[in-house]
């Protein structure tokens, strides 16, 4: 069936900042399901939520469609990570479970109730959330990870940068990798109109610019940021050919 990428998730000790700040740089529908947890509609992709962090340090992490949470958080640990969140159930409506890997970086598992054709896509207006990446301290150790844990294939043309191949079309694509300084985090890309500019509101508001924009060809830039909580969170620009 393959396991795609059908969600994704912030936290942080203060929802409230978050929820204006993303609301406003991306033009995200917002829509409160508990006093703590708000669902992100986006504008194309995968949707998302922003949640109260129970340990108060900020969070970002993409689930990834599973047909058995507990055998597959089982897997990652013989693989080298650890259990953050033990297999949880929310009754007829999705079952979920998180995991840091060899890296510390942390990763979701979700086994929703339509299962991996019942993915939803987003039916929002804003930014498009519709590209992953991990990016870990040893490309070719991150990608092994990877690899054997989901069976995804990954393109090692370029060694320290692999596309992914989920074996499904539901989903987001993305890129397991490493950066020459060392730096290292799991995240998910929107796609603006403007890095640059992106980058500096982002800033106006509360956030920091972590890298950007960085050409990549001749039909793409790319950058990222720290939300006012401090999560890394990515956005790009593809130029039309």
């Amino acid at each position: 069936m393959g396991n795609p990428v059908t969600w994704f998730d912030l936290g942080a000790a203060d929802e409230g900042p978050l929820r204006a700040f993303y609301a406003e740089l991306f033009g995200w529908k917002l829509q409160r399901m508990a006093e703590t947890y708000t669902m992100l509609s986006t504008g194309g992709g995968i949707n998302g939520g922003i949640g109260r962090s129970q340990s108060g340090d900020p969070w970002l992490a993409f689930y990834v469609e599973v047909a058995d949470p507990q055998a597959m958080l089982n897997k990652a640990v013989s693989l080298g990570g650890n259990i953050v969140l033990p297999v949880t159930e929310i009754p007829d409506v999705v079952t979920f479970a998180m995991f840091n890997d060899p890296d510390g970086l942390l990763i979701g598992l979700i086994k929703s109730r339509q299962g991996v054709e019942g993915a939803a896509s987003s039916a929002g207006d804003g930014a498009a959330v519709d590209w992953f990446e991990i990016i870990g301290s040893d490309a070719k150790r991150s990608q092994a990870f990877y690899g054997e844990l989901f069976g995804w294939r990954l393109n090692d043309a370029v060694t320290n940068y692999a596309p992914v191949d989920t074996g499904t079309g539901y989903g987001i694509s993305g890129a397991v990798g490493a950066t020459s300084d060392s730096r290292s985090w799991a995240t998910v890309y929107a796609s603006v109109d403007d890095v640059d500019r992106c980058l500096a509101r982002a800033g106006e508001m509360g956030g920091t610019r972590e890298y950007g924009p960085i050409d990549v060809g001749d039909h793409m830039q790319t950058g990222a940021m720290r939300d006012p909580a401090g999560n890394v969170f990515g956005v790009y620009h593809q130029v039309p050919r």
